[in-house]
């Protein structure tokens, strides 16, 4: 089977965040879950996405997963992205692509200049006080902590500034201890002249990734708190991890469009079948 390692949220070769791809082929249903991680683990990227054609539905066209080296997660944008970027760039799609996953069909489609533009649910935000360890464990004081709803799982926890994010040394034994799926710090862009209106960071040890080098499901978190702030429907987030990646948002409703580029690094054969 053919496996393929893409960089999403860039467009060049070891930026942005590697995911794995294995389009499963000639199959309509997915390989057992214990062979799934064990290739996700063997890849050890934040996640690795897997899917098979779909036929005779009118709703999907492939069905897709994603697995981090620990646990499958139930939503992730670069891998969605990867994903994508493969089925378009050999041709498996053309106009639009739309996956069935745990998070309901997600539809994918080019937006011109090599871009693809993915349409997700806007994650719920509700405010709520920090557990007590927060800001030991991250390294920073939060001015403000939401939940994220259950698709996404997280914390989102705004900064005092881009300095402070870019600064941050987390204690990831204590981050997990804190209990939610991760942690999104984020902060205002000091200077949007620069490209972006504001920065982030991922941090997801309790599922085996202590940081997220670009996390596309944080920007449906992201996207509705920053537009909320700013008075702008769409805007740029740049993370700030050591590879960095930059995703535009745009709310639509209760959806959210999260564009990005991506590029194919390695492209291989996997020879432990299911």
């Amino acid at each position: 089977m053919r496996i393929r390692i893409v960089d999403a949220f860039t467009d060049r070769p070891f930026a942005g965040n590697p995911a794995g791809v294995l389009l499963l082929d000639d199959t309509d249903a997915f390989p057992g879950d214990r062979w799934l991680q064990r290739v996700a683990s063997e890849i050890n990227l934040s996640e690795t996405a897997f899917a098979h054609r779909l036929g005779g539905t009118a709703d999907a066209d492939w069905a897709l997963r994603w697995f981090t080296p620990a646990t499958e997660v139930a939503m992730c944008g670069h891998a969605t992205l990867a994903t994508a970027h493969v089925l378009f760039s050999t041709g498996a799609a053309t106009s639009r692509v739309r996956f069935a996953t745990r998070s309901g069909v997600l539809t994918v489609r080019p937006a011109g200049g090599g871009a693809l533009t993915m349409d997700f649910p806007t994650a719920p935000l509700t405010a709520t006080e920090p557990p007590p360890d927060l800001a030991t464990a991250l390294g920073a004081e939060p001015l403000a902590t939401y939940d994220t709803g259950p698709d996404v799982g997280d914390l989102l926890i705004e900064l005092a500034d881009e300095a402070t994010v870019r600064a941050l040394a987390p204690d990831f034994a204590a981050l997990t201890a804190l209990g939610p799926r991760g942690v999104i710090a984020t902060a205002a862009a000091d200077d949007p002249s620069q490209g972006y209106d504001f920065v982030s960071r991922g941090f997801f040890p309790a599922v085996g990734i202590d940081e997220d080098p670009v996390t596309g499901s944080a920007h449906t978190a992201l996207a509705p708190f920053w537009s909320a702030r700013l008075g702008h429907a769409e805007l740029t987030g740049l993370q700030v991890s050591a590879r960095t990646g930059s995703v535009r948002t745009a709310l639509r409703g209760d959806r959210v469009l999260l564009t990005g580029t991506a590029v194919t690094v390695i492209d291989g054969e996997l020879h432990a079948a299911p």
